[in-house]
C-alpha cells in the first residue's frame, strides 16, 4: 500500500466533503473546489474523515492512489486554511504595488506590467519589494506566483529579478580580468 494513500484525511469543521460519482467537492470558508478523480480510484467520506482507495496494486493504480488522496488532502487544507506563496523584488528600481485588486510591477523595462488576478486569487504587498499571492486552490496560486517570477527571473551575476522567499540564488563570479599582461 502507498503510505500516502493509505493516509485518512480529517475534516475540519465547518468544511463539508461530497463525493459524486468520479467528482469530490470541497466545501469551506475560503470557498469551494471540485476535481474529478480518475476512474479506478474510490474516495468515500465516512464522517469526520476521508479515505482514498485502490481496486488492485498494478502499477497505475499504484501511481494514482498516493497522487489522488494529496489532490483531496490539498483540496480540504485549501478550503480551510487557504495557500500562500511569498515573492521577493530584488534589484534597484524594480518595485510592486496594488491598485485595487491589480498587482503593477516595474521590473526595469520601458512599461509597467498589470496583473489581474484570476478569481480565488488575491495580492498582498507589505513592502514595495514583497508580493505575496493567496488562495484556496494551491495549483493556481503557484502557477501565478510561477508566472510573475518569469517576468523576471533571478539572474545569477547580481542576485537581481523576481525569487521565491525561501529559493537560494547561486551566484557566479563576474569577469576575473586580464591576468598577466604583456
Amino acid at each position: 500500500m502507498s503510505r500516502i494513500g493509505r493516509k485518512p484525511i480529517a475534516i475540519p469543521a465547518g468544511v463539508k466533503v461530497a463525493v459524486d460519482g468520479r467528482a469530490v467537492s470541497v466545501t469551506g470558508p475560503k470557498g469551494s473546489l471540485m476535481r474529478d478523480i480518475p476512474a479506478p480510484i474510490s474516495v468515500v467520506v465516512d464522517g469526520e474523515q476521508v479515505t482514498v482507495t485502490r481496486p488492485s496494486d498494478s502499477k497505475t493504480n499504484r501511481s494514482l492512489h498516493g497522487l489522488c488522496r494529496t489532490l483531496v488532502a490539498n483540496m480540504v487544507e485549501g478550503v480551510s486554511v487557504g495557500f500562500r506563496k511569498d515573492l521577493e523584488i530584488n534589484g534597484v528600481g524594480y518595485r510592486a504595488a496594488k491598485a485595487g485588486n491589480k498587482l503593477t510591477l516595474a521590473l526595469g523595462y520601458s512599461h509597467p506590467i498589470e496583473i489581474i488576478p484570476p478569481e480565488g486569487i488575491s495580492f498582498e504587498v507589505p513592502e514595495q519589494t514583497k508580493i505575496s499571492v493567496i488562495g484556496h486552490n494551491k495549483e493556481l496560486v503557484g502557477q501565478i506566483a510561477a508566472e510573475i517570477r518569469s517576468l523576471r527571473k533571478p539572474e545569477p551575476y547580481k542576485g537581481k529579478g523576481i525569487k521565491y522567499t525561501n529559493e537560494v540564488i547561486r551566484r557566479k563570479a563576474g569577469k576575473a580580468g586580464k591576468v598577466g599582461a604583456k
